[in-house]
């Protein structure tokens, strides 16, 4: 006779089909509810973590639960600025198995794609529970692991796919009198649009994609700008090929599997060299300068070695496009990051802790790759969940 299920796990020979246990008392007495496996997060990488999940038999609400602490669909994209359409999105694809159709160019972003991500939650029924916030997540007896939700709910999963991303954790740099700045200081995560800093000067900090938005945006409206990174801009010239993609993926790959963090998207595959970028530098709007060392009252400023100021530049505003960090900050009680900060991975698995994958995370953070990783993660979880179920039965 074959063996109970434990706690909704599959038998081997059920080969994907889940099914709710059988004697569910004992899994629920320290959870409020329990599921084989929780994915937190319903971005691009969770939303395809999660059909994929339903692809292999688990029923949503009953075998696997997606969590997500927006008010409504979209991930980040429903968060962006209003000025940011469909033609300078820098590369979507397709959820898999709902076609994403050509948008028209002058589409804003944050309507588009949260609108497609929505019409995808309803037609696989993935019951996305928002808005819910996860606080910390613990590990538990008997193998669980216990996420521990802002409204005091306790849930329990034997498996948990942590597809977060990083637009809650934008990074502001620390520099010297930023605090006595008498102008506006922001950060790319509340960027309102060009139109706001009409004819007025601002400072924009950072080298990646994002500032070469803002400062498109800046142009148009007739403000004068000043430009600063930390390294020089590395301009991409080629075009980027699958095989230049799969370099890319190789490298940040080599990071994350000795535990280091993982680095910009720009800092491994440059800025891309456009005709509308050309267009940029040929008029000045591209013209970099190195870091300043100080924020002034009324702007920025950068000194010799004595600390004496050698230049300035006077400013009613500075945003700062200087990036973002992983959304990580609820599996700080697994002690998942190496001395390095980072998480030791073997794909999209947690090296430290089998029962955790990170979707989204090194390199799956990109459109593309967060729909592979999220195949990836389900196909190896599961396979892991049925071999400590069966373990368990034997025993």
């Amino acid at each position: 006779m074959q063996a109970p299920a434990v706690c909704g796990l599959p038998h081997a020979a059920d080969r994907g089909m889940w099914t709710r246990p059988v004697h569910v008392d004992r899994c629920m007495r320290d959870f409020d509810e329990t599921f084989d496996v929780v994915v937190v997060g319903a971005g691009q990488a969770g939303l395809s973590t999660a059909r994929h999940l339903v692809r292999r038999g688990l029923v949503p609400g009953r075998d696997m639960a997606v969590l997500d602490a927006a008010d409504g669909p979209g991930g980040a994209w429903r968060e962006r600025w209003d000025t940011l359409t469909m033609a300078r999105v820098n590369g979507i694809f397709a959820l898999p198995g709902l076609d994403l159709p050509a948008p028209d160019p002058a589409a804003r972003a944050n309507v588009v794609l949260p609108d497609y991500f929505a019409r995808f939650e309803q037609q696989f029924d993935l019951q996305v529970r928002r808005p819910v916030r996860v606080d910390a997540v613990h590990d538990a007896t008997d193998g669980w692991l216990a996420i521990e939700l802002a409204d005091g709910q306790r849930l329990g999963t034997r498996g948990l796919v942590n597809a977060t991303g990083t637009w809650t954790r934008p990074f502001w740099p620390t520099v010297p009198g930023a605090a006595d700045f008498a102008g506006r200081q922001l950060h790319t995560h509340d960027w309102p649009g060009g139109a706001a800093f009409a004819g007025a000067r601002v400072v924009v900090v950072g080298g990646g994609i994002s500032a070469l938005g803002h400062l498109d945006e800046l142009a148009g409206v007739g403000a004068t700008t000043c430009w600063v990174t930390r390294r020089p801009p590395r301009w991409r010239t080629r075009e980027f090929t699958s095989e230049h993609g799969r370099e890319v993926v190789a490298r940040v790959d080599a990071r994350v599997r000795a535990g280091l963090r993982p680095r910009s998207v720009v800092a491994e595959t440059g800025l891309p060299l456009t005709e509308r970028v050309r267009g940029l530098r040929a008029a000045g709007h591209l013209d970099r300068r190195p870091m300043f060392d100080l924020v002034t009252h009324d702007g920025v400023a950068w000194t010799d070695e004595a600390d004496r100021v050698t230049d300035r530049f006077d400013a009613d505003a500075i945003v700062w496009a200087t990036g973002f960090r992983w959304a990580l900050d609820h599996l700080a009680p697994l002690d998942l990051r190496t001395r390095h900060g980072g998480v030791r991975m073997d794909g999209t698995r947690v090296v430290a802790d089998p029962r955790v994958h990170l979707v989204g995370y090194g390199p799956s953070a990109s459109t593309v790759g967060a729909n592979r990783a999220g195949r990836a993660a389900v196909t190896e979880l599961l396979a892991h969940l049925q071999r400590t179920s069966s373990t368990t039965d034997a025993a």
